[in-house]
């Protein structure tokens, strides 16, 4: 019996200048170092990624839970909330463009900017 097996073919993109150039870039993919912030015992990990003509954040966070299940839950949907809320703030919308945003004075519009950390 015959076997057939198909094959995948993608064009390889170019590396970045800021991409790792190394296993955490695939063939179309490619990915910078993470960065890691550490603060009241939890972690998060932020990493520049391009896939095909499409760059984005990936981010991820280690959050220790409370021992019960009330508290637990109440930081699920706190985190849940919060992430909702940061998605707001830094998504490009329709009318805000990658250099600024039009007839808004930005430092204004996201407080956490030129702010100390």
């Amino acid at each position: 019996m015959n076997r057939t097996m198909g094959q995948f073919r993608r064009e390889a993109t170019e590396h970045t200048d800021w991409c790792a150039r190394d296993h955490r870039c695939g063939i179309n993919e490619h990915r910078a170092p993470d960065v890691e912030a550490r603060e009241v015992g939890g972690r998060a990990w932020i990493t520049r990624t391009r896939a095909g003509d499409v760059e984005y954040a990936e981010v991820r966070v280690r959050i220790p839970l409370h021992r019960t299940e009330t508290g637990a839950r109440w930081q699920l949907a706190l985190t849940l909330r919060l992430i909702r809320e940061l998605l707001t703030a830094v998504a490009i919308r329709p009318g805000i463009s990658r250099t600024g945003q039009t007839g808004v004075d930005s430092a204004r519009s996201r407080g956490a900017i030129g702010r100390a950390a």
